[in-house]
């Protein structure tokens, strides 16, 4: 086989191999820059990050190498970096610690099998072409899930900025247990988390080059190593293991998989969904295409490497692309950049790590959690829907009260389910006239629209299919009904019908038949070509009643051949210019 087909035919499985191949020198400045602007936020943020989930601060920067490398090469966008994020790293914990009960090695165990189980299925997923599960996460669900997150971090880490934990669940016993123990504060502690919250919202301000995440934890580790606040009750990261991690196939707890399969599909879905906002926000601002297919097989391939280098599971980290973007990032190599300097700094420079304190990274948690609660949209969406606002609420509770990938997969079934109400009973509208205004308009939507005397013009919403045929029949002969003996016409507005299936059609065509034979002229406006072909697909033959069903192009022509033959109904004054 050629080179070239031989390649052709990779690119098809890893699009970076091409670009990387193909890569241009110029591009290197950019991507370096980038790359060690990306390494100095993750370092900070994956040790964070780690604590957030439970594992050791070593298991962060681990998540934050081989995942960056597989997903330079199976990724199809230019920019994205992967790694641990705060959604992420929340469903883990809430998946894995019920089933860990304490146990350190089972907790390591469970996270790396979930980790590859949620690989699996990423990829699966892209063999499926499954890339569009990601539109069932709509905008309200998200963000309430992002909020949610927030939430559970807040309640999470609050105790550790001020020296003692908290250990209840929910959300109402851990505020409680909080305000208990106010008097337990340790005050080198709330010193440390005071210093880190001046540095994070400080510093973007007046030291714009500098991460404000690490140069909050390195002053943090300062302070604590020079005036030896350990001593005094500051509790620190500690030892950090040098070295780059080793590399082995984790060993599944066979009894624990049922359970661990249904968080890992939740957990495929949530992370996938939360990456391709990142990834086609950046991408639509850089002007290029990403493949969402390819999309779910990178963030497969990025969790199985994690899990093969004793990581968890990552996603698209926004804050960490937003960095590479602003800082000049041209193309994947910042990700490689960005992996290889975190893997010389695990060969290094681990001491100075010890000395970081935890409230540090509490601070750092929150200051990132903030970023993620969006109170401006959650009005928008009390304007635009009650209901979706109420999704979003509901989200935003579960996630912190229940777990996120239970909460989540709840209010997508809610909103899968109001998406097959309003399927089933879409918005039916019969139309008319408003002086003054022209064209057609909804009776019910406007006051002074009037219907013409003798017409009725029905428009429905929404395809007409099995499941909401009945409903259609039962809409049209009651209006019908409602008009009585002066009812002369009736027109079905067809533009809205998406589709018609079998069970739609003889329907329409049963409800026809009523109309006709009570002398009632049914006509059809708009889509005359695809209810032609209905009726070839379905061998519907006319005979001598098929001048009793009119066809128009649109309402317009039929509301003028409508007062043409009754001229005594039309109200508007001028019939020559009929409303559109």
């Amino acid at each position: 086989m050629q080179p070239r087909r031989l390649l052709e035919k990779l690119s098809r499985f890893a699009p970076g191999l091409p670009a990387l191949l193909h890569y241009q020198r110029s591009d290197f400045g950019h991507d370096l820059l980038a790359g060690l602007s990306v390494a100095a936020v993750a370092l900070p943020v994956g040790v964070a990050y780690a604590q957030l989930a439970g594992f050791s601060p070593v298991s962060g920067l681990y998540a934050s190498i081989l995942p960056l490398l597989a997903y330079a090469i199976f990724g199809s966008s230019r920019q994205l970096i992967v790694g641990p994020d705060s959604a992420t790293c929340a469903l883990i914990a809430a998946a894995i610690a019920p089933l860990a009960l304490g146990n350190e090695s089972l907790y390591l165990s469970l996270s790396l099998t979930l980790t590859f189980l949620t690989g699996l299925f990423c990829i699966g997923a892209s063999f499926l072409k499954l890339g569009a599960l990601a539109d069932f996460l709509s905008k309200p669900i998200l963000v309430g899930f992002l909020n949610g997150v927030a939430l559970s971090i807040f309640l999470g880490q609050i105790g550790k900025l001020f020296g003692f934990s908290i250990e209840a669940t929910h959300i109402l016993p851990r505020f409680l247990e909080f305000f208990s123990k106010l008097e337990h504060i340790n005050w080198p502690t709330l010193g440390i988390s005071i210093l880190s919250f001046s540095v994070l919202w400080v510093g973007p301000k007046y030291l714009r080059r500098l991460p404000a995440a690490l140069l909050a934890m390195v002053l943090a580790g300062v302070a604590t190593a020079v005036f030896n606040l350990e001593a005094l009750g500051v509790a620190t990261v500690g030892k950090v293991p040098a070295g780059l991690p080793p590399l082995h196939i984790p060993n599944f707890p066979l009894e624990m998989l049922p359970t661990l399969l249904a968080d890992a599909a939740g957990l495929a879905l949530v992370s996938f969904s939360s990456m391709m906002l990142t990834a086609r926000g950046f991408a639509e601002k850089n002007g290029y295409e990403i493949d969402t297919d390819r999309e779910f097989s990178a963030l497969g391939a990025a969790n199985i490497a994690s899990a093969l280098s004793q990581g968890f599971a990552i996603s698209g980290a926004d804050s960490r692309t937003a960095m590479a973007d602003a800082s000049g990032g041209k193309t994947r190599m910042t990700g490689i950049i960005t992996a290889a300097t975190i893997g010389l700094v695990l060969m290094f420079l681990t001491s100075p790590l010890a000395y970081v304190p935890i409230a540090a990274l509490g601070a750092v948690l929150i200051y990132g959690a903030y970023s993620l609660v969006n109170i401006k949209i959650l009005k928008s969406f009390y304007g635009l829907s009650r209901y979706e606002f109420g999704l979003s609420i509901l989200a935003t509770l579960g996630v912190a009260a229940v777990g996120a990938v239970q909460a989540i997969l709840f209010v997508v079934i809610l909103a899968l389910l109001r998406f097959v109400q309003m399927t089933c009973r879409p918005v039916v509208e019969q139309l008319g006239e408003v002086d003054g205004f022209p064209g057609l308009h909804s009776l019910h939507s406007h006051a002074n629209a009037k219907a013409t005397p003798g017409l009725i013009l029905f428009r429905f919403n929404g395809p007409v299919v099995f499941f909401n045929a009945p409903y259609f029949r039962r809409e049209v002969l009651q209006l019908a009904n409602a008009a009585g003996a002066d009812l002369k016409w009736f027109v079905l507005d067809m533009l809205p019908i998406t589709d018609v299936d079998a069970t739609g059609f003889f329907v329409m065509k049963d409800v026809a038949e009523k109309l006709k034979a009570r002398n009632i002229t049914v006509a059809i406006a708009g889509r005359k070509t695809e209810y032609e072909e209905w009726e070839k697909q379905h061998g519907v033959q006319h005979g001598d009643d098929a001048h009793r069903t009119h066809h128009f192009p649109t309402l317009r022509q039929a509301v003028r051949a409508y007062k043409l033959l009754h001229p005594e109904t039309a109200f508007a004054k001028n019939d020559a210019a009929p409303p559109s």
